[in-house]
């Protein structure tokens, strides 16, 4: 590198796995994030999964649809048209989109950081040859469980990283009940966040409580000790089905996929919903109803609840940084945020209802609140410069 030169770091994302407008938040916080440190930041994908969610007729070329969706991203947040590359490993003949094959392969060889995001990309010689190849889990549990049962392909998995890096903030702690391995040190982090993304957007707040996801995902269910943790939250909103009837507060939720019969016992119990694929594609729109809204009132997967792994959701922290204050579901999380004004843990009924009074008895206090929370705790500046020096970048 020459002297006086940017150092360069790598992103490797997966927002053509799941182009929803969700994942392109959270991988452009990293992005920019880094960028505004002072970094000479790319965004790669080198998977070799088909993108099939782009193709609408048998004749299209799915590579280059993919592409075209990363190139959007990168001009929606001015990070460069020549920073970018899709490697299309699942073609018989790999092509690279965007940088040329050379370019990727001296992209590797120069940068300061390579961070597998998600822990979504197999590791290939290229991106570990420097010894600079970070993962970063941003959904902890079934890859700690799988290292508690010695899985040979998890472990090699994660052998090529330099550093390890988990959202579950609480791993490691007494009241946490995730195996701790002694293979691998991780390192807490968390989503981060660059506030002005998120400032006088919008109308102001609306009325209701709102959050965006899915109602049901079967996958994913984990075994430990002899006992089964779900993934779907489905099963965590069940518990609390009845919130509406409860509180004259209204609840929305803008749910990705549900099925007539679902849609039609929430509403019997009183929740609003909405379609989130109306507005998931697209940043703008995803970001609008978030400020359009008075606060999120979520829940999260029963693996982190009863685990208290202290995950935190990349999607609140934008609820916080709008000034929208949020309600969710306790992790374990309340051992390394403050919650109380602004942001609210609960376990039962009675902490949604006094957590709902508190807000509306002092919005205004609650929302100055979220934002403290947000930018003491999630700003780019903190949480990427802790992770930076904890590889000595």
């Amino acid at each position: 590198m020459k002297a006086g030169a940017r150092k360069k770091i790598v992103i490797l994302g997966m927002v053509t796995k799941m182009p929803v407008a969700g994942v392109v938040w959270q991988t452009a916080h990293y992005l920019v994030g880094f960028q505004r440190m002072g970094y000479d930041v790319y965004y790669v994908e080198s998977h070799a999964r088909t993108p099939t969610p782009f193709m609408k007729n048998p004749g299209d070329d799915a590579s280059v649809l993919a592409a075209n969706f990363i190139a959007a991203m990168m001009r929606r947040f001015d990070l460069g048209a020549d920073r970018w590359c899709f490697n299309a490993l699942h073609e018989e003949s790999p092509r690279c989109l965007g940088m040329s094959d050379s370019q990727l392969k001296q992209l590797y060889r120069d940068a300061a950081l390579i961070i597998n995001l998600h822990g979504g990309t197999q590791p290939l010689p290229e991106h570990y040859a420097t010894n600079r190849l970070v993962y970063l889990e941003t959904d902890p549990v079934e890859l700690q469980v799988e290292l508690y049962n010695k899985q040979q392909s998890t472990i090699e998995f994660l052998k090529p990283h330099c550093a390890f890096f988990t959202f579950g903030e609480n791993y490691g702690q007494a009241d946490c009940k995730l195996p701790v391995t002694d293979l691998f040190p991780f390192h807490m982090t968390r989503q981060p966040v660059v506030m002005d993304f998120w400032k006088d957007c919008g109308d102001g707040p609306g009325s209701a409580f709102t959050t965006i996801g899915n109602w049901e995902q079967r996958w994913r269910t984990i075994r430990f000790n002899g006992e089964e943790y779900a993934w779907s939250k489905h099963f965590e909103f069940m518990k609390f089905i009845d919130l509406p009837q409860k509180s004259s507060q209204v609840f929305e939720l803008a749910l990705s996929s549900y099925t007539d019969d679902v849609k039609a016992m929430l509403e019997g119990k009183g929740w609003h919903v909405r379609h989130a694929m109306d507005f998931s594609m697209d940043t703008d729109r995803y970001r609008s109803y978030i400020t359009g809204s008075r606060g999120e009132f979520t829940v999260a997967k029963d693996q982190n609840v009863r685990l208290r792994s202290g995950w935190f959701s990349d999607r609140a922290v934008t609820y916080l940084a709008a000034g929208r204050p949020v309600i969710t579901q306790d992790t374990g999380f309340g051992n390394i945020l403050p919650t109380g004004k602004g942001l609210f843990a609960f376990s039962t009924f009675d902490d949604i209802l006094a957590a709902v009074d508190a807000v509306n008895a002092d919005y205004a206090a609650h929302r100055r609140a979220a934002l403290e929370v947000a930018q003491e705790h999630f700003s780019h500046e903190g949480v990427l410069g802790r992770l930076l020096a904890e590889v000595d970048v």
